[in-house]
């Protein structure tokens, strides 16, 4: 049942933490994750009094996916 939305979110979250560094570039990384976050739960499509029971139930999960999109991003960045 969560599969699809856990999967959701894991492919929102490159598209959060592109965001983040880009709206945000000379913040700390603190603040872009903060971004990457609230960008992502924004686009979840989801009614708003659910957000932010969702927030809390998938916290863990948000958070490994956010640091997933980062390394990837650190490491494609560091190849070209």
């Amino acid at each position: 049942m969560f599969k699809k939305f856990k999967d959701n979110i894991t492919d929102i979250a490159f598209s959060a933490v592109y965001y983040a560094e880009n709206a945000l570039s000379t913040a700390s990384g603190k603040e872009k994750k903060r971004a990457a976050i609230t960008f992502l739960i924004e686009k979840l499509s989801l009614p708003y009094p659910i957000r932010p029971i969702v927030t809390i139930l998938f916290s863990n999960f948000i958070d490994k996916a956010i640091e997933k999109a980062v390394d990837y991003m650190n490491q494609v960045k560091y190849e070209d």
